[in-house]
């Protein structure tokens, strides 16, 4: 009862305030109400509420009284089905002894969407509790596990292109207007948890030109179905490799300036360029071993925590499938290009040979070479013929010479050789042939004791170890290349006799997905079933070093993962996925960057976007991109827009009635000047009413 009355009966004399022509009496555990029949029911229907908010622990406070009042009156004229008990005892988060709610409808309303919808904007005045309702939503989301990270940010509108002037670091000129909302995580958050979380990235604050930062340099290549290009020479709608190895487009483009960049290597001798907050899927051994989903950190965060002991820490994705590159036509059956390259002899001045101990080999050449004979001349040594027809008597040039001429391989010794371009980039069906060539010839299957077979391939050219690495590589798998020195190696034998080694070697060790079969020589492919496969290529982060400054520029693509092929077939992206985003302010964004923005959107992750239009800060001229986006994105399903009004202002009671008077006032000036009338300043509203008077 002291708890409905309130302290000296406080209570009682809000609602006889509220409600002039009531009056109440308490007599110990009654209260009498007396008055018009509209008051007297509306005070027993507060009194039904205010009950079942004190058995629920929720305080009742003054304030509280007055907005349950306005629910009550709102309900009974149509505007509202909430009833007080409904908004007041909702409880999104509890912290040190204090509970974060709603205390109006129209913020239950907001809250309420943020639970439902994927992209919530919150529009209204200042005071509304826009922003803080939302960050109380991350925090919960955050505990429950909904999400991974929160990311807080504004644009810095003040700051904008003059930060150079402040004094200070970066952090501590854009601190100030940030401070906000460092405030609000501290009455969220154990003040003394905040550093840790935002040290581990779990919570970032950042202003919003530099939290979109997730960027590579302009000449960084990316991999398209027409092969690499600069990522800076990307447009929107252009086709990049996914990680599924299919084409995926473009969806934006977003120049950052001058960075300091990185460069990520891994241990397969793969790396790439990127900034410090550049995105990467990866994950550790505890998160395989828990069967955790994989996570998103940026470049910096894991830079001096590469190691778990003696172990890599951080593992990266691979391609899921080959790269699908458009099919084009080729000269020469791929696997037979493969075993040319590897044990072939095409010097145009003799007759095309080829060396194997295999005669499986010297057969499947000239069933994949129309028109020609391989003739076993002796040992290891065969010859490929043009078979001549009938009657024929002019000598033609050997299909294979004409065809290796026209690759630009002709004479081409051990160690020049290469792989054309028409091949390298060309349908999977023609790499995995032609790969299937190069390690029948020169590859074999190495066994070693409680590990998985693993596939090794040598050659003396420097160019061609790069090729078959890159082949690899774009069917998913990784190649670990190394060199053996020709200097100080014992001398090889051939019939019997020492032969000096004139050039170093590469040695090539190779990890095939499962599904691609590297040997079509019987021998060798029992072998390697044998030992149960190639095991699972993996990739892991070995070294991040600095690499300067440069001018970067990030892109966003439609994969579902989000994720692209970079150089040496790298997977990354720029997408934020499973975070909890809000963006603070939003009246102070362009349309360009509210753009931005919404499209960093990736899966499993909320935005909340909150913003006053009647408080812009943008130069002259620039529209509000927060005003732009209601007429764009209005009625697109999974988007809600809540609006607050001065009524939800839950600051001091003299905010509203500023909130108000402003509306008010620019209404009166609208209308003004729609009539032709200018606005007048402060001296002429001080003259109007003496100019009356004469008048």
């Amino acid at each position: 009862m002291v708890a409905v009355l309130g302290t000296g009966d406080s209570i009682l004399r809000v609602i006889e305030q509220q409600l002039p022509g009531l009056d109440l009496h308490a007599r110990g555990n009654e209260i009498t109400a007396t008055g018009p029949r509209d008051d007297v029911e509306l005070a027993e229907q507060l009194f039904a509420e205010m009950l079942l908010v004190l058995r629920t622990g929720a305080p009742l406070t003054d304030d509280a009284v007055q907005r349950s009042i306005s629910i009550l009156r709102a309900a009974r004229n149509g505007e509202s089905g909430e009833r007080p008990a409904e908004v007041l005892t909702q409880n999104i988060l509890s912290n040190r002894g204090r509970t974060i709610r709603p205390k109006t409808v129209n913020q239950k309303r907001y809250v309420d969407a943020i639970d439902r919808h994927t992209i919530v904007f919150g529009i209204g005045p200042a005071g509304t509790g826009k922003t803080y309702l939302a960050m109380a939503k991350a925090v919960q989301a955050l505990q429950a596990k909904e999400v991974t990270r929160i990311i807080l940010t504004r644009p810095a509108v003040e700051a904008g292109e003059r930060l150079g002037f402040l004094p200070g670091t970066l952090y501590e000129k854009i601190d100030p207007y940030l401070r906000p909302l460092y405030d609000a995580l501290h009455d969220m958050i154990d003040p003394d948890s905040i550093p840790r979380l935002m040290a581990a990235g779990t919570i970032e604050v950042a202003p919003l030109a530099y939290m979109r930062g997730r960027a590579q340099p302009l000449f960084t290549k990316v991999l398209t179905p027409d092969g690499f290009r600069p990522i800076g020479q990307l447009r929107v709608g252009d086709l990049v490799i996914g990680s599924n190895g299919e084409p995926t487009p473009v969806l934006g483009v977003y120049p950052q300036g001058e960075k300091d960049v990185y460069r990520v290597s891994a241990q397969d001798g793969s790396s790439t360029l990127c900034c410090g907050e550049h995105l990467w899927t990866v994950r550790t051994a505890a998160d395989k071993r828990r069967n955790k989903p994989w996570r998103v950190l940026e470049t910096q965060e894991m830079i001096g925590n590469l190691r778990a002991a003696h172990a890599r820490r951080y593992e990266l994705p691979m391609l899921t499938g080959p790269v699908c590159l458009p099919e084009s036509p080729v000269p020469m059956d791929p696997y037979v290009l493969g075993l040319l390259l590897g044990d072939g002899c095409v010097t145009g001045s003799t007759t095309p040979s080829f060396a194997t101990a295999d005669a499986e080999l010297a057969t499947a050449l000239e069933a994949a070479l129309p028109g020609m004979r391989v003739r076993h001349k002796g040992g290891v040594d065969y010859a490929l013929n043009r078979v001549r027809a009938q009657g024929e008597v002019i000598t033609l040039e050997n299909p294979v010479t004409r065809t290796m001429r026209t690759l630009g391989l002709l004479g081409m010794g051990s160690h020049a050789k290469f792989i054309p371009d028409d091949y390298l980039y060309n349908s999977a069906e023609v790499r995995v042939a032609l790969l299937q060539g190069l390690l029948d010839s020169d590859g074999d299957p190495v066994t070693q004791a409680g590990r998985t077979c693993r596939i090794q391939y040598t050659t003396t050219s420097d160019v061609l170890c790069e090729n078959v690495v890159e082949l690899v590589r774009s069917l998913g798998g990784v190649a670990y290349a190394r060199r053996r020195s020709a200097l100080g190696r014992t001398p090889g034998l051939a019939n019997g006799r020492p032969v000096a080694y004139r050039h170093d070697s590469h040695v090539i060790d190779i990890r095939l997905p499962g599904g691609i079969e590297p040997f079509r020589l019987a021998r060798k492919r029992d072998k390697y079933r044998a030992e149960g496969g190639g095991g699972r290529p993996m990739r892991f982060i070995d070294s991040i070093e600095p690499m300067g400054r440069e001018e970067t520029v990030c892109i966003q693509v439609a994969a579902a993962d989000s994720l692209y092929v970079t150089e040496d077939y790298l997977l990354t992206h720029n997408t934020l996925n499973d975070a909890f985003i809000i963006l603070d302010e939003a009246q102070n964004t362009s349309a360009e960057q509210m753009k931005m923005f919404l499209t960093r959107l990736g899966f499993g992750s909320k935005v909340v976007v909150t913003g006053d239009v009647t408080q812009v800060d943008l130069p002259g001229g620039t529209q509000s991109g927060l005003r732009v986006v209601q007429e764009i994105l209005d009625g697109v399903d999974d988007i809600h827009f809540s609006r607050l009004t001065s009524v939800d202002v839950v600051r001091h009671r003299l905010v509203g009635e500023i909130v108000d008077a402003y509306g008010r006032y620019d209404a009166a000036r609208q209308e003004r000047e729609q009539g032709g009338v200018a606005p007048m300043n402060r001296a002429q509203r001080r003259a109007a009413p003496r100019a009356r008077a004469v008048g």
